[in-house]
């Protein structure tokens, strides 16, 4: 068993109806047919959503979302409208908010690594390949790959893992142009934020996007390369052949896989609530990331 420790209730606002409350965000659409995005401070591990939450990360991950979009635009559009918060909403959703085209969103994750971690990183340990793709001899934890490589997923629901499926699933799935057209835009689009981070001295090793259909255009969706759909690495720390040090919940992870922790993330209790110190370090290390990123200090 897993999902929310505690599910919050929607907040009520005129004119908006509630249509779901993810792991961050919760989602409304306007009496115009737009969408209403409001990310939240939760945070979510081991497929929990903790009953702590850290401050300002809803606001960090909405802004920093909105600098990467602007620097994509010129390969694949996005979804948003507007980031002015409806009447009637409360005044702590400013920042956070984002008003959206509503898209036909595209069942598939899309996945693109640069470097081997992560789940990749176990696979490659068992059979030498990553999501079915066949890599070469020799790599290590934090190894860079000969090449970016596109892995998609199926997007579980609250609580499941999301299921890393062949390619070719998911061409079967969504027709053989979109898949390749998901592809190619994924791809790109990490390619271009790579060099955009390593400019700043920061690992893109791996991240995900959401796409969706309007007009039968493709158009970028959710969050864009923020520390919860990203794993960023100081670059001056980089090491293969160990866990590399990380601008992510990486922390949370950690703690609440130590004994200190007192919780066995295998059981179908839920996790314990985060120490002030853990919630505190996570909070720096996302304002660090926004930072570096941006080259603009967090207020």
């Amino acid at each position: 068993m897993s999902g929310f420790v505690t599910k919050p209730e929607p907040v009520q606002v005129p004119g908006l109806v509630h249509l779901h409350t993810g792991k961050v965000r919760d989602l409304y659409r306007a009496e115009n047919g737009d969408l209403v995005m409001v990310a939240s401070d939760r945070t979510s591990a081991f497929d929990w959503v903790l009953p702590n939450e850290i401050p300002d990360k809803g606001r960090i991950l909405t802004q920093l979302s909105l600098w990467w979009f602007e620097r994509i635009v010129d390969l694949v559009p996005n979804h948003v409208v507007s980031t002015e918060v409806p009447v009637g909403a409360p005044a702590d959703w400013k920042g956070r908010t984002l008003v959206c085209r509503s898209l036909e969103m595209v069942p598939v994750e899309c996945v693109a690594r640069g470097y081997l971690a992560g789940s990749g990183l176990e696979e490659y340990r068992a059979d030498r390949t990553v999501c079915g793709i066949a890599l070469p001899e020799g790599l290590d934890n934090g190894s860079e790959l000969p090449a970016p490589i596109y892995t998609p997923a199926l997007k579980a629901e609250v609580g499941e893992h999301d299921e890393n499926v062949p390619y070719e699933e998911t061409a079967r799935r969504i027709g053989a142009e979109l898949a390749a057209t998901l592809r190619q835009t994924t791809l790109a689009v990490y390619g271009r934020a790579r060099d955009i981070a390593r400019e700043r001295g920061i690992i893109l090793a791996d991240t995900k996007f959401e796409f969706g259909l309007l007009d039968g255009e493709l158009v970028i969706g959710d969050e864009v390369l923020t520390p919860d759909s990203s794993r960023f690495w100081p670059a001056d720390e980089w090491q293969p052949g160990r866990n590399q040090p990380s601008f992510d919940k990486q922390i949370i992870r950690d703690w609440l896989a130590s004994p200190a922790s007192g919780w066995d993330r295998h059981s179908e209790l839920p996790p314990p609530p985060l120490p002030p110190e853990i919630v505190e370090h996570t909070r720096a290390k996302y304002i660090e990331a926004y930072e570096r990123l941006t080259g603009t200090s967090w207020v």
